[in-house]
């Protein structure tokens, strides 16, 4: 009798799975792009999702030019607020920190997670431009902001400033030193982006949950949800590709090509605030964007967003909403 097969349980591209080390994603490369220098990231909290109904943008689409019902998911994005320029230089053993620029106008929640008196300027001149190849503006979300949020400490991290010539991006950072960045800096509606955060929790599961595998048969000797063996003799090791118990979720996962459907303003939050205020979140007081489909994470986790690094679709010129649902999320 032949040996049955069946595909692997579990992708080997998500190993090792355990719990991430922040609730705040961490964003680990920049894609390259063209054009006049801006910033390519951005951060939000997740509010929840609701759906819109919109002409299909999608020109290879069977609804292409129709009007369609979607899933969107509601991120709110208070402004950013620039606290230093980093200046990275090329070396053999990757980008250093060449010198950095702090503004002396910190807040007194950033004090929470810096000490002020330690961040003052490195090293920093004028005539940089000949040894930084990479600019990087330290930036802090603004939670206090958003009511929906119970932790008032703000998350610090870096955004890559790019677009033009080193010195493009340098006058362009150095304007930026000490202020707020709005979403319509990174980017607008039509475009597409990448959303990380790490994934909603769910503590200590088993073989069956974690990894899909099959149910043993019924006479099957104490066990049923568990598999059938750890493997073969030799090697006489357990092989990390065994499906085994243990941590599921809480896991830092990249969205891509979320395309932004529509950036609001807080003067017009009426327009996506449900009656009651979305499930476990409340109400959105701040600017906010639509997000076609769904990204990881439950409510209140912080979104970090980038230009899409694998985009292979053109962007849409022109989205057009008819109607945002605001009806109850609360249920019956």
């Amino acid at each position: 009798m032949a040996t049955p097969h069946h595909s692997r349980r579990g992708s080997t591209a998500y190993y090792p799975r355990k719990r991430a080390k922040s609730p705040a994603g961490r964003i680990r490369s920049w894609p390259e792009i063209s054009g006049t220098p801006r910033i390519q990231g951005f951060a939000g909290y997740k509010v929840g999702m609701t759906h819109v109904e919109m002409l299909d943008y999608r020109k290879t689409s069977v609804t292409a030019g129709q009007s369609i019902v979607s899933a969107v998911t509601v991120i709110e994005v208070p402004p950013l607020r620039a606290l230093a320029v980093r200046y990275y230089s090329d070396s053999i053993d990757g980008l250093k920190v060449a010198a950095e620029h702090w503004t002396d106008k910190v807040d007194e929640d950033i004090l929470r997670v810096i000490n002020k008196r330690e961040k003052v300027t490195n090293g920093y001149n004028d005539n940089m431009v000949d040894i930084v190849d990479e600019v990087r503006l330290v930036v802090a979300t603004n939670p206090s902001s958003a009511t929906g949020i119970p932790s008032k400490t703000p998350d610090i991290f870096e955004v890559k400033v790019a677009g033009g010539s080193i010195a493009d991006r340098i006058k362009l950072a150095e304007s930026k030193l000490g202020k707020e960045l709005t979403f319509s800096e990174f980017t607008k509606e039509g475009q597409f982006v990448d959303a990380i955060g790490v994934t909603k929790g769910k503590g200590f599961t088993g073989h069956v949950e974690r990894f899909g595998v099959k149910l043993l048969p019924r006479k099957n000797r104490k066990h049923r949800r568990m598999i059938g063996t750890l493997g073969p003799w030799h090697p006489d090791w357990v092989r990390n590709t065994v499906p085994q118990a243990g941590q599921m979720g809480f896991q830092q996962r990249t969205a891509y090509n979320l395309r932004v459907l529509k950036v609001g303003p807080k003067t017009e939050v009426e327009s996506v605030n449900p009656k009651g205020g979305f499930v476990g979140y409340g109400l959105v007081r701040n600017d906010y964007v639509l997000l076609h489909g769904s990204v990881p994470g439950p409510s209140k986790r912080l979104i970090k967003l980038r230009d899409a690094a694998r985009q292979r679709v053109s962007t849409a010129e022109k989205v057009t909403l008819s109607y945002i649902s605001v009806e109850s999320k609360q249920g019956d």
